[in-house]
């Protein structure tokens, strides 16, 4: 839909009943991930997905994003999907003009006005250069530290970067015959949903991390870009891992492990394993996330025992109505500390704090 048209240029908005459109402007872009194409929005629960595009003769800037409504208000929000998204163009960032990236920003500033948007959350790509464009509307947010493993060097100096009980646990569940294969049925997608929601309730994992297996099954089903490899141990499965491809970027979405298996480690022979995958696949990057909450905490630990390329994360949490955000916050009940990384503090339940 057509929301706003300038002598300059032309400002977009498309919902999942525009699945051509979105296909479109996703993969014409020169980055991209699977967390920016129709086929993953259509499976998020948490807002309605909207993709803001800008125009410009034959260059364009879209952004996707999920809308909430704010109970009791007239307002909305925005935020993103599980995973790294953030705008995408048909350009590398790094090459926009000025004068492009600001006339997007005043077509988003409208769009905002015009949605009764109060504040706009998204998770940026470690791999792409649009914090340069964020940058210019304010609230770029230094979020932590994500991990990926380089394909381009060669195997052996991927290996060799390995630390010495990750190689140690990889050789060992070597020795034991285990087995790496592709999830080809419907049985191996839902012993892999048992096999995570055991994991989630050992974790007591919020319920934004719970996908229940009608996701699963939707996710995986007819999807050549998103796959699950499975770890088989006499018949058994007892580890498994969902991965994406997109533009020579791998993707590790979620990943678990039978409890009764985790002292042998399989999860880092099936991260080895999967590199290998996307060696052969043409992958650049296996990316493999940060730490729980971003925090170089112990999931931080191990993945660094698989690569020492480290990149920085960022979010982009941008305030559009500043009267109606603050009226929001003390209706909620909470107030900003320092201690307390939320965004926007109005939707933070009390007890966080």
């Amino acid at each position: 839909m057509l929301i706003d048209k300038s002598t300059i240029g032309c400002a977009y908005r498309y919902t999942l009943d525009q699945k051509d459109d979105w296909n479109k402007y996703v993969e014409n872009a020169t980055e991209y991930d699977f967390f920016h194409t129709w086929k993953y929005h259509k499976l998020a629960n948490s807002g309605e997905p909207v993709l803001f595009v800008y125009t410009e003769g034959d260059n364009y800037i879209a952004f996707p994003l999920l809308q909430r409504p704010i109970p009791g208000t007239p307002y909305f929000d925005l935020h993103c999907v599980y995973g790294y998204t953030g705008p995408i163009s048909n350009r590398y960032f790094e090459e926009l003009e000025e004068h492009f990236m600001q006339n997007f920003k005043d077509a988003f500033l409208t769009f905002l006005k015009e949605g009764n948007y109060v504040s706009v959350f998204s998770k940026l790509h470690p791999f792409f250069g649009h914090s340069r464009l964020m940058i210019k509307f304010g609230g770029l947010h230094d979020n932590g530290k994500t991990i990926a493993i380089d394909l381009t060097q060669s195997l052996d100096e991927q290996r060799r970067k390995y630390r010495k009980t990750t190689k140690g646990d990889i050789n060992r569940c070597r020795r034991f015959g285990y087995q790496v294969k592709k999830a080809e049925t419907k049985e191996d997608i839902l012993a892999f949903s048992r096999l995570y929601e055991q994991n989630m309730g050992r974790i007591n994992a919020s319920e934004f991390y719970l996908f229940n297996e009608d996701y699963f099954l939707e996710l995986l089903t007819n999807e050549k870009n998103c796959e699950l490899m499975l770890v088989i141990s006499n018949g058994e499965v007892i580890c498994g891992s969902i991965i994406m491809y997109a533009n020579k970027i791998m993707e590790g979405y979620l990943i678990s492990t039978q409890t009764e298996y985790l002292k042998y480690s399989p999860a880092k022979f099936l991260l080895d394993e999967i590199s290998l995958i996307g060696r052969s696949k043409g992958i650049d990057y296996y990316h493999l996330g940060g730490g729980l909450g971003f925090k170089e905490n112990s999931l931080f630990e191990w993945k660094l025992g698989f690569s020492d390329f480290i990149l920085d994360y960022k979010t982009w949490r941008y305030i559009a109505n500043q009267e109606v955000y603050d009226h929001l916050v003390k209706e909620s009940g909470n107030e900003w500390v320092e201690e307390v990384d939320f965004f926007p503090l109005y939707r933070m339940s009390p007890s966080v704090s």
